[in-house]
C-alpha cells in the first residue's frame, strides 16, 4: 500500500471507529460486535505505525497522550463561563420567574438536571476537537485538552457536514458515576492513597492530573448542557440546538424539558426531588434557564452570573446522631483509618452506623471527639460522612481521639512518614495486609512464583498454610493438605513447589523489591542492591547514609530505614534467611560500562518495556533521570517521543535510537 492509499484508507477506518464509537458510548447503541470493533481499531493502529507521519491528534488512537505536563496553559474564555445564582426554595424560583417576565412576558424555559461535576468548555475547529478548558475565574482557565481526550465520550472529530456547526464551542460538566467513585475510592484505599470525599471532588482531582495516562484510567465521563452563542441566525432555541448536537456526536444531558411556566418547573424539581437517587450519576439540582438566546441576550447578565438562568438546589439530606466510638481499620498496605461508630440513624433510604473520618488531620480539623453530637449526610449520595460537630450539645465528657502508637491487628509499629497525613503499619507480615504483601512478593518482577496467583494466595491464607512470607517456603513440607484442595492435583502442587524453590535464587535487587517496603519499587530497589553487598549491610545504614545515595531522597531513606528497623521485619527476614533466600549481591563483579552516565527515556521502545530498561541501566552502573536536564548525558529516543525531545534538542543532549543504546551494551 502507497502512501496515497495509505491515506485514504486510515481516513475511512476513523470515520467508521468515531461513528461506532458514538453508538457505542453515546447512544448506547452498537451496531457491530467487539471483536469487530477490535479489527478496524487495529487496522488503523497498524497502518499509523507504518505511516507514522500521518498520524493526526484527532485520531481514535491518540486520545491518550505520551508525555506528562509540566504544567497546564492558561486560555482566556472568548465568551466568560460565568457561574449560575443559586436558589433553595420554590419561592426564590418564583421571584426569579417575575424578574425574568417584567423584560420578556412570554418565555419557555429548559429544565435540565444538574449534574454534580466540573464545568469545562470543549473547542472546535473545522469539525476537530482542538482545546479543552477549566471554568476557572470565569475569564481565564486551565488548558486541559489532554485530560479530556481521554474522555470516550467526547466526540474527537464531528459526525457532521453541517457549516453551521464544524467551528463551535460547547459546555458541559465532566462527571464520574457513582460506581466508578466507589471502585476508585476502594483502589485508592488498597494503595494506601487518601479517599476522595465525593465523585466531583475525585473529578476534580483527575482533571488536575499532569498524566493523562493516569486520567484515562480514571473513567471520566462528560454531558454537554450548553452552547455559549447559538450556530446560526437560523437557531434560536437552545433546546433545539441541544438536539442537533446531539446528533453530531455529543452526550447530551438526557431527561431535559421544555416549560412554560413556572409551576410546571417547580413540578419538574419535585418530580426528580426523589428519582435523582436512582441514576448512575450524582445529581444536586434543577438548572433552569431561558430557551430563546434572543431572549438572553435581552436579559444580560451581571459580572458574576447570567440573569436568563439560575440553579434550584436540592437541600443535602442529613441526620444527627452520636458518636458512640471512634475505631482504626488497617488497610491492606497498613494505612490506619480512623472510623466513628453512631447511634443507628436512618438516611437516604439506609441506616447509617458507621462512617470513616479519613485521617487524624481531618478529625483534628473538624474537632471530632468521641461522644460527640454531629451532622451527617451521605457524601455524593453514596458515602456518609461527618459535616460538622454540635458543639452546642457537648457535656465536658467527651473524650479526644489519639491515633495508635502500635497496629490493632499485630501489634506492630506505626508511623507517620515525613509529609504524609496518613499513619501505617509496617510490619510485613501484618494479617491485615498479608494477602496484598504476599500477592507482590510472588509477582513475576518480585520473585516470580508461577502458580502462586491472587486467587491461590487467598486460599493459602485463608486455609492458614501462609502467615508471612517464609511460610511459601515452608510449603514442601505441606504437600499432603495441598493435595487436597480443589483442582490442585500432583502435576500442579509439584509445578507450584518446584517455582518456588527455584525462586530462592532470584537476584538481590529483587528480592529486596520483594519484600514490599514503601517507595521502593525495581529501579529503587537496584540502585540499594548496587550500593550494598547484602542484606546487613542495608539493614545497618543509617538515614544519613541511604540518604547520600543517589536516586535515594529523605523520605525513601526514611521509610527504607524505618521498615528495617521494625522488630517484626527483622524477625522476617531472619525466617528467609533460614529458608535459603538470596540476600547478597552476586559476588562477581559486573563491570560497569554506564558507570557515570545519566540516561532518560522517551517514546515507545521495541525491545523493553520502560521499567525494564531503566532496570538494565541502574544493573550497568548507569543513572535514570525522569526529565531531561543538563545533567542528562543520553536521551534513548523511541517512537511517538513527547516533549523531552524537544528539550533534549534545546540543550544540546545526545540523543541515540533503541538501536545505538543496544549497540552501546552490546556483549552485556
Amino acid at each position: 500500500m502507497d502512501e496515497k492509499e495509505a491515506k485514504k484508507e486510515i481516513e475511512r477506518l476513523r470515520k467508521e471507529i468515531n461513528y461506532h464509537n458514538y453508538r457505542y458510548y453515546v447512544l448506547n447503541d452498537p451496531v457491530i460486535s467487539d471483536y469487530e470493533y477490535d479489527m478496524l481499531y487495529k487496522r488503523l493502529v497498524e497502518l499509523e505505525k507504518q505511516f507514522p507521519h500521518l498520524i493526526t491528534p484527532d485520531s481514535p488512537t491518540q486520545r491518550v497522550g505520551g508525555e506528562p505536563l509540566k504544567e497546564f496553559k492558561t486560555v482566556t474564555h472568548e465568551i466568560p463561563m460565568l457561574s449560575l445564582d443559586n436558589t433553595y426554595s420554590y419561592e426564590e424560583l418564583k421571584e426569579f420567574d417575575k424578574r425574568i417576565r417584567k423584560t420578556v412576558p412570554n418565555i419557555r424555559y429548559i429544565c435540565e438536571l444538574k449534574v454534580d461535576g466540573v464545568a469545562v468548555s470543549l473547542s472546535y475547529r473545522d469539525g476537530k476537537f482542538i482545546r479543552g478548558a477549566t471554568r476557572g475565574d470565569g475569564y481565564k482557565g486551565d488548558d486541559i485538552t489532554l485530560n479530556l481526550k481521554t474522555i470516550k465520550t467526547l466526540p474527537l472529530t464531528l459526525l457532521t457536514e453541517d457549516k453551521d456547526f464544524l467551528n463551535i464551542e460547547v459546555r458541559g460538566e465532566v462527571f464520574l458515576t457513582k460506581k466508578q467513585f466507589l471502585e476508585l475510592n476502594k483502589q485508592r484505599e488498597e494503595e494506601g492513597e487518601p479517599l476522595f470525599a465525593n465523585p466531583r471532588n475525585a473529578c476534580a482531582g483527575s482533571l488536575k492530573l499532569l498524566d493523562p495516562k493516569e486520567v484515562a484510567k480514571r473513567n471520566l465521563d462528560i454531558f454537554i448542557h450548553t452552547i455559549p452563542k447559538p450556530p446560526s441566525e437560523k437557531y434560536d432555541s437552545d433546546y433545539q440546538v441541544l438536539q442537533e448536537l446531539k446528533k453530531i456526536g455529543f452526550k447530551v444531558i438526557p431527561h431535559s424539558e421544555v416549560l412554560k411556566s413556572i409551576d410546571e418547573v417547580i413540578s419538574y424539581c419535585e418530580e426528580w426531588k426523589d428519582k435523582k437517587e436512582e441514576l448512575p450519576y450524582e445529581v444536586d439540582g434543577i438548572v433552569v434557564k431561558v430557551d430563546s438566546f434572543k431572549h438572553r441576550f435581552e436579559l444580560g447578565e451581571t459580572i458574576k452570573s447570567p440573569r436568563w438562568a439560575v440553579a434550584y438546589k436540592y437541600p443535602p439530606k442529613q441526620a444527627t446522631t452520636k458518636i458512640k466510638r471512634i475505631y482504626v481499620q488497617v488497610g491492606r498496605v497498613g494505612t490506619l483509618t480512623p472510623v466513628a461508630e453512631f447511634e443507628p440513624v436512618f438516611l437516604s433510604g439506609t441506616t447509617i452506623t458507621h462512617a470513616t473520618l479519613h485521617n487524624y488531620d481531618e478529625i483534628k480539623r473538624k474537632d471530632i471527639k468521641i461522644g460527640d453530637w454531629v451532622i451527617i449526610e451521605k457524601a455524593g449520595e453514596v458515602i456518609p460522612q461527618v459535616v460538622k460537630v454540635i458543639k452546642e450539645k457537648r457535656t465536658g465528657e467527651e473524650k479526644e481521639f489519639k491515633m495508635p502508637e502500635t497496629c490493632p491487628v499485630c501489634g506492630g509499629k506505626v508511623v507517620r512518614e515525613t509529609g504524609e497525613v496518613a499513619y501505617r503499619c509496617i510490619n510485613a507480615s501484618c494479617p491485615a495486609q498479608i494477602k496484598r504483601r504476599i500477592i507482590h512478593f510472588a509477582s513475576r518482577q518480585a520473585m516470580d512464583i508461577e502458580g502462586l496467583g491472587e486467587k491461590w494466595v487467598e486460599i493459602f491464607v485463608d486455609k492458614g498454610l501462609i502467615k508471612d512470607f517464609a511460610d511459601i517456603y515452608k510449603l514442601k513440607f505441606k504437600k499432603n493438605e495441598i493435595l487436597k484442595l480443589e483442582r490442585m492435583g500432583e502435576k500442579s502442587t509439584e509445578n507450584l513447589l518446584n517455582a518456588i524453590e527455584k525462586s530462592k535464587n532470584r537476584p538481590f535487587h529483587r528480592v529486596l523489591y520483594a519484600l514490599g517496603i514503601r517507595h521502593v519499587g525495581l529501579g529503587t530497589a537496584q540502585i540499594l542492591a548496587n550500593a550494598f553487598n547484602n542484606i546487613d549491610e542495608l539493614m545497618k545504614a543509617s538515614k544519613e547514609r541511604l540518604s547520600s545515595i543517589s536516586g535515594i531522597g529523605p523520605i525513601v531513606a526514611e521509610s527504607i530505614y524505618n521498615f528495617f528497623h521494625t522488630k517484626e521485619n527483622i524477625e522476617l527476614i531472619n525466617k528467609l534467611k533460614e529458608v535459603g533466600i538470596n540476600f547478597e549481591r552476586e559476588k562477581k563483579e559486573e563491570k560497569k560500562i554506564l558507570a557515570g552516565k545519566t540516561f532518560v527515556v522517551t517514546g515507545t521502545l521495541k525491545n523493553f518495556t520502560r521499567q525494564q530498561v531503566h532496570e538494565l541501566i541502574l544493573s550497568l552502573g548507569g543513572n535514570v533521570g525522569t526529565s531531561v536536564s543538563k545533567k542528562t548525558d543520553y536521551l534513548i529516543c523511541g517512537a511517538d517521543p513527547g516533549s523531552k525531545l524537544d528539550k533534549a534538542k534545546e540543550l544540546g543532549v545526545k540523543i541515540i535510537s533503541e538501536e545505538e543504546f543496544l549497540e552501546m551494551i552490546k556483549g552485556k
